[in-house]
């Protein structure tokens, strides 16, 4: 599907109109339309970095992250250009990469001054740092020597993030569900998790990141499948999890006191039911812009979650600049560059 075909998809679903009768009015009308909740509405700019995919094609876009000077890095697996950076406009600044054809993760950190990139290759079972150019600089590769690991294809990284002290943390997340610690020069210090369904083990360890929201330093670790978002001590320690039924949450993007989550699917796990999850600093979720309202019973459990309308197609990641607008990149979308949720 190409991007004008997508737009029409995505405006009909909204709209309620069929596809012979989308006219360039009906996506104008979409793109005035308010999706969430209380604090955090947005309107959605379907197209937002629209590029000539003669010219920068994509395949599955992963992940976006920004760097200090305001440009927004995104990975896709398509090895014509695996990092397009954009300008926050969607203009389109640079584009490298044909090395990484599993692209899937992207994080960035600043090292006294200088930042890196660190991309996660599923199918290169690595975890590769990069200069923001694309400089190799170290790569994170398959821990042959752990027991956990006997073959490369048992480790599918999905996610990395850095901690303070420069240590590396990495989600096997499609792989063996392991979370593996390294040193800032790469040596394994510990590794935690494992597959199975107790609090310490995880089946779809997808994302991590740094919380230090409440002045502690502790992960932040997404588990898909159980619609958990999970919190470790550095050293592996499980502390508590916040649940999250019926929202299939990706990697956890912190932005001053909010957690913004993909939310791939919803509901039964259909094709196609994804929203954008935002939880507040108690991490309570507070706004679904695509989804349903978020409902706490009397216990503070919340309620089921599911799609509303179909703003998204298996939204993936959440970039978040810094005047809170959004921008959201899909997987298995049709080839279809990130849509902009502007903050109102």
């Amino acid at each position: 599907m190409n991007r004008q075909d997508f737009l029409k998809t995505t405006a009909a679903g909204m709209l309620g109109i069929s596809l012979s009768s989308w006219t360039y009015a009906d996506l104008k009308k979409a793109q005035q339309t308010l999706i969430g909740h209380g604090d955090f509405t947005y309107k959605i700019d379907f197209e937002w970095g629209a590029l000539d995919p003669t010219q920068h094609p994509v395949n599955d876009c992963h992940e976006m992250v920004q760097d200090r000077k305001g440009r927004i890095f995104m990975i896709t697996n398509e090895t014509k250009n695996n990092i397009l950076i954009y300008n926050k406009s969607g203009r389109l600044l640079d584009s490298w990469g044909s090395e990484y054809p599993g692209g899937h993760g992207l994080s960035i950190h600043d090292e006294n001054g200088a930042e890196f990139l660190y991309i996660c290759d599923n199918n290169r079972h690595e975890v590769i740092k990069t200069t923001l150019d694309g400089r190799v600089v170290h790569v994170f590769e398959f821990p042959a020597e752990l027991e956990q690991y006997d073959k490369p294809e048992a480790y599918i990284p999905t996610e990395s993030c850095v901690a303070p002290n420069g240590d590396v943390y990495v989600a096997d997340g499609y792989g063996s569900q392991y979370i593996i610690h390294y040193d800032a020069k790469g040596n394994i210090k510990n590794v935690f998790g494992g597959r199975g369904t107790e609090d310490h083990l995880f089946l779809n360890a997808h994302g991590i990141c740094i919380d230090q929201r409440n002045g502690d330093t502790t992960l932040l670790i997404t588990e898909r499948e159980q619609n958990v978002l999970k919190r470790f001590s550095l050293d592996g320690r499980f502390i508590e999890k916040y649940a999250l039924p019926g929202a299939y949450i990706c990697r956890p993007v912190i932005h001053n006191q909010e957690v913004y989550l993909a939310t791939i699917w919803s509901g039964d796990k259909s094709p196609d039911t994804g929203f954008i999850s935002v939880l507040d600093q108690t991490n309570k979720l507070v706004s679904a812009p695509g989804g349903i309202e978020p409902v706490y019973d009397t216990n503070n459990q919340l309620q089921p979650m599911k799609q509303a309308m179909q703003v998204f197609k298996h939204p993936h990641d959440v970039c978040v600049d810094e005047d809170e607008n959004l921008y959201v990149c899909q997987w298995n979308a049709g080839k279809t560059y990130p849509i902009k949720l502007k903050r109102v």
